[in-house]
């Protein structure tokens, strides 16, 4: 594949998983308004339902799944740093370049490869929550899980076509 059909490729990535980020944010808006009524009906009425702390959870892992390639786009993941923000943008690049290939990428193929097996498991017994009055459909948030760890490996493969270290930028 060409240099330049890898770039657009890339592109395409990063349009994709910059669309996903935002449209996965506005269930933070959903999430605070859910969170807010629940409050409200157990303190005011002493009601919850098992459905909604559910609902809760899942509106959660969205956020989190959805928007973690995003993340990565914008280079705002939480980092343990010691040295990288004292290098030079070139060897950042390096680090970076290096890290998404011996770790990221072969982390997130294996967990989209195990998530897809845990999905397709919990599809083929029509899994639905344990408690009562619970969600049913499991196996679509587990599915989610899957997307967010293949849009997660498509990501880190954009960034380092577009971060190769011997590219000038």
């Amino acid at each position: 594949m060409s240099d330049l059909a890898l770039r657009k490729l890339a592109h395409h990535i990063n349009s994709l998983n910059e669309r996903i980020g935002k449209s996965s944010a506005w269930l933070n808006l959903v999430l605070v308004l859910l969170v807010s009524i629940d409050v409200i009906r157990r303190y005011l009425f002493q009601a919850t339902d098992t459905w909604i702390i559910e609902l809760e959870w899942h509106l959660f892992a969205l956020i989190f799944l959805l928007g973690s390639a995003y993340t990565l786009k914008h280079d705002a993941h939480v980092r343990v740093d010691l040295f990288y923000e004292r290098m030079e943008e070139g060897d950042r690049r390096i680090v970076d370049f290096w890290g998404h290939l011996i770790f990221l990428l072969p982390w997130t193929a294996m967990m989209a490869y195990l998530s897809w097996q845990f999905a397709y498991d919990s599809w083929i017994i029509r899994e639905g929550s344990p408690n009562p009055n619970g969600l049913p459909a499991r196996y679509i948030i587990k599915f989610v899980m899957c997307l967010g760890f293949v849009l997660l490996f498509l990501q880190a493969f954009a960034q380092m076509i577009l971060k190769y270290p011997y590219h000038k930028k």
